[in-house]
């Protein structure tokens, strides 16, 4: 082969070996209110939900129901993408939220196990259970030795002012000074409102603007979303934010009330690189 030719074969070997190595050093982290989560969702949903998440390497699921059919579905969506996706998963399911017996849930955690690895058992965070009705689920996983550590939140409804407790998220670094936090869930608030500003100033930055995220009863003109409610918040020192998708789901459907028996959220999941 003339030396031209094999220099440029092996600056095209390297260049392509490059963006393999770069690829794989991304991680792609989703959030998803996925609606009283339950008994309620049946076989075929469940098969759509798994077909969803199966793009990810770690969701954070809001709105698993209490009662024992919850992690029970979660189960369930744990063996259909073990069955359908052609990798390992793994789940969590958290204990009912204790603050408020009106308002409890569960949350859950299914992450890919070849991707990231969980460390420890994860926890609903306590330092604040009486000031937020459902406290904050936390997992840390591993990431090609770089550990992330995961607060998935669903604050109180907007009209009950969900601000009184996302303040409280500002006081979680100094808490937990030594992870790479990320801040994620169903905060029923734009990412705008100033009760986020401590988080920013020190230096966790909303993955979305002015994306929407809750689902309309109706379209309107081809509009199906109705509020900016859930997003994902990471530190800009200690991850590089690669992509940030919102997954449109309900697309999928004929009609937004079929959508909406999904979920009335669409999930958000964000390709980021551990620094």
């Amino acid at each position: 082969m003339p030396r031209t030719r094999f220099l440029k074969a092996l600056l095209l070997l390297s260049t392509t070996l490059l963006l393999s190595f770069t690829i794989q050093a991304q991680v792609k982290i989703m959030t998803w209110n996925l609606l009283n989560i339950g008994k309620s969702k049946t076989d075929e949903q469940i098969e759509y939900i798994a077909k969803v998440i199966k793009q990810t390497d770690i969701v954070a699921i809001q709105e698993v129901v209490t009662n024992p059919s919850g992690a029970q579905t979660i189960a369930k969506l744990h063996e259909e993408l073990n069955r359908s996706s052609g990798a390992k998963w793994d789940y969590s399911v958290s204990d009912p939220t204790v603050s408020s017996p009106y308002r409890s849930e569960r949350y859950a955690y299914i992450w890919r196990t070849s991707k990231v690895k969980l460390k420890g058992k994860p926890f609903l965070e306590p330092t604040y259970q009486e000031e937020i009705e459902r406290e904050p689920y936390m997992a840390t996983f591993i990431y090609k030795g770089k550990e992330i550590t995961i607060s998935s939140i669903h604050t109180l409804p907007t009209k009950h002012q969900p601000e009184t407790e996302i303040k409280y998220l500002k006081f979680f670094p100094e808490i937990y000074p030594e992870h790479n936090l990320i801040f994620l869930g169903d905060f029923n608030l734009t990412e705008k409102h100033s009760v986020f500003n401590p988080l920013k100033k020190q230096g966790y930055v909303p993955s979305f603007a002015d994306q929407k995220s809750s689902l309309r009863q109706k379209c309107i003109k081809g509009d199906c979303l109705a509020s900016e409610y859930d997003n994902i918040f990471y530190h800009s020192e200690k991850n590089e934010l690669v992509k940030a998708t919102p997954i449109m789901f309900f697309e999928d459907f004929e009609d937004i009330t079929i959508a909406r028996k999904v979920s009335d959220h669409i999930p958000l999941m964000i390709t980021i690189n551990p620094l």
